[in-house]
């Protein structure tokens, strides 16, 4: 499996931007998340989409934050929008070890991808 991050940049604060990972039949029925890596700071849990369309997200990104997969082009989203200073850092793409679980723990994960840099300036 592999997991290759695309969309990030730099933005405003304010500022919106989309990152995309691919979904295929190797993340079906497994949790699939995107992470944030803040410089100095533990890979945290951000958003994670799960098969049934069910989905997770944690309290610094609800109601800015919207993951989704577009099942036709097998790519899952992560619309980032009033993009915060906080939210700087590197954002992976990761799959869960088990299927069927839905989760924002990062100790639930084994797959990831390279990373894409996010910067949000003031």
């Amino acid at each position: 499996v592999q997991l290759v991050e695309s969309g990030g940049g730099s933005v405003q604060a304010g500022g919106s931007l989309t990152l995309s990972c691919p979904a295929s039949i190797y993340t079906n029925n497994y949790s699939m998340g995107g992470f944030l890596q803040a410089p100095g700071k533990k890979r945290e849990g951000g958003a994670a989409f799960i098969s049934d369309d069910r989905t997770r997200y944690g309290d610094s990104v609800k109601g800015r934050f919207t993951i989704t997969k577009d099942a036709a082009k097998n790519l899952l989203y992560l619309r980032m929008k009033t993009l915060k200073p906080e939210d700087t850092g590197v954002y992976y793409c990761e799959r869960s070890t088990s299927t069927y679980l839905l989760t924002l723990d990062e100790y639930e994960y084994n797959v990831w991808g390279q990373g894409t840099q996010v910067t949000v300036s003031s």
